[in-house]
């Protein structure tokens, strides 16, 4: 990618997706400087920045010029943001936050745009995020294959996401049980805004194909679900105070490795709304 007058400086993490932007301050972007992050975003999936300390107010500021922030169905938002949500791991725990393959909350009819962390505390080591790109999974699928799953649809379920202890549902205000979600969409999603074709289907929320039985879609679906997180389609971020990640959830599975048992990480996370996957 071409820098202009900006000089934003873009430098790719691996060969499939992801980028570091340097050389921008993330509390005044003009409408150019926006632009072409958005075009960074597009390009590579999920774009990295550092040392960015963000109060939530710039936080939330800089998430509304690349979609929707809204609320997140089962957490409550920081005091005075419901928008924002702390991702939080405690010395004392030893289960994070979504750790598994997964893309955001699939089991909605309108699963999110995007997801934005913003790193506050992070371990002395560990806690590292992989990413996982969905376009270039569907396209290294054979051409049989790929026919295929083009006329499939796949069923998310939230019963599911509790079970693999994805759901960032730990109803700590309530005391009670969310309702169980479900949804089905397209297994090969088409991108609203560069029209690529991606897997949409991830291990943490994906129960069965539409019109399947749970049993006779296991076997498509664990070779799927192994597939989708080859080496060669993944990218790894490690976290610093003041790093923020913005990851395209309609291409993009994501994976919080869990690995600094006895550490604290908290992170705060804004999701964009998104649109009904076709």
């Amino acid at each position: 990618m071409q820098n202009d007058h900006h000089d934003l400086e873009i430098h790719r993490v691996s060969g499939s997706l992801g980028a570091e932007i340097h050389n921008v301050n993330l509390q005044s972007l003009s409408d150019a400087t926006t632009a072409q992050i958005q075009q960074a975003f597009l390009e590579h999936k999920v774009i990295f920045f550092r040392n960015q300390h963000l109060s939530p107010q710039q936080f939330l500021d800089f998430a509304a010029k690349f979609g929707q922030p809204v609320e997140y169905p089962f957490v409550k938002g920081i005091d005075g943001f419901p928008e924002i949500i702390q991702v939080l791991k405690q010395e004392h725990e030893t289960i994070n936050f979504g750790g598994v393959w997964h893309a955001d909350t699939t089991y909605l009819a309108e699963p999110p745009k995007g997801t934005i962390l913003l790193a506050r505390e992070v371990p002395a080591y560990g806690g590292d995020t992989l990413f996982a790109d969905q376009a270039a999974a569907f396209a290294a699928l054979s051409e049989g294959l790929k026919t295929t799953l083009s006329g499939l649809r796949g069923v998310s379920s939230s019963a599911k996401a509790d079970a693999s202890k994805t759901r960032e549902d730990r109803i700590k205000d309530s005391g009670t049980k969310s309702a169980d979600l479900e949804a089905c969409h397209p297994v090969v999603r088409t991108h609203p805004e560069t029209g690529r074709k991606s897997l949409y289907v991830n291990v943490a929320h994906t129960v069965r194909f539409d019109g399947w039985t749970e049993a006779e879609s296991q076997p498509l679906l664990r070779y799927l679900f192994e597939h989708q997180v080859r080496p060669e389609f993944t990218c790894r971020f490690r976290w610093e105070p003041g790093s923020i990640a913005l990851w395209d959830n309609r291409t993009v599975l994501h994976n919080p490795v869990n690995d600094y048992h006895g550490f604290r990480r908290s992170m705060h996370r804004i999701t964009l709304a998104g649109d009904k996957p076709v």
